[in-house]
């Protein structure tokens, strides 16, 4: 879960601290390239975009899930679904240092691709290796992966941590430690046995 159900509630947590920070960065970016500032309306309409835009990537996401781990599997999957975490961290941390609030936007815009597989992924991996005992208990793990990452993300944001205005690109870039953690782990753990038994019609791999 941790490159899984928790890069959604990180990066649905961690964007509250910084608002702030971000807001200024757009209008004093915007006065530096076109000579006028932007009215509190627009900044206002801006900031909602840079918010909103994660649930499109979640939702792109989500559609690309069932495909990705039927063609891939679910392992495989899990690791793909760190290129977009990867990919957001960099454009969103680089964002300050290139005068660039466009590139905000498009790393949450994917790093809400990551959330969409991650979210989806995770369940049907781990609901899919769990023995049948403690599948209802492994189920569960998707909601605590969800409240871990909140809680993750509440706490870096604190002014004492990187709730700062000079460190809220670093808190924007920091969805790419666990997608560093899980790229690797997952590739020492096994492959899914639905998936080898009815996609690859690997039966001696599944037992």
């Amino acid at each position: 879960g941790i490159g899984g159900a928790s890069q959604y509630g990180l990066q649905t947590s961690i964007i509250n601290s910084p608002a702030e920070y971000i807001q200024s960065f757009i209008r004093e970016t915007w006065l530096q390239r076109y000579g006028s500032s932007l009215s509190e309306e627009m900044i206002t309409l801006m900031w909602s975009f840079v918010v909103s835009i994660y649930s499109i990537g979640g939702l792109l996401g989500s559609l690309s899930a069932g495909y990705l781990s039927v063609r891939y599997g679910r392992k495989k999957a899990m690791l793909f679904a760190n290129i977009p975490a990867l990919l957001s961290a960099a454009l969103m941390g680089l964002s300050h240092l290139c005068g660039s609030f466009e590139m905000i936007i498009a790393g949450r815009l994917i790093s809400g691709v990551c959330g969409g597989l991650g979210l989806n992924i995770h369940l049907m991996y781990a609901g899919e290796c769990a023995p049948r005992k403690l599948r209802g208990l492994t189920a569960i793990t998707v909601s605590t992966a969800i409240a871990l990452g909140k809680f993750a993300g509440f706490a870096l944001g604190l002014r004492e941590v990187l709730g700062e205005a000079d460190l809220w690109p670093v808190l924007m870039a920091a969805s790419a430690i666990p997608a560093l953690i899980q790229l690797l782990t997952v590739p020492f753990f096994p492959d899914s046995p639905r998936y080898l038994l009815i996609d690859k019609k690997d039966k001696e791999a599944c037992i």
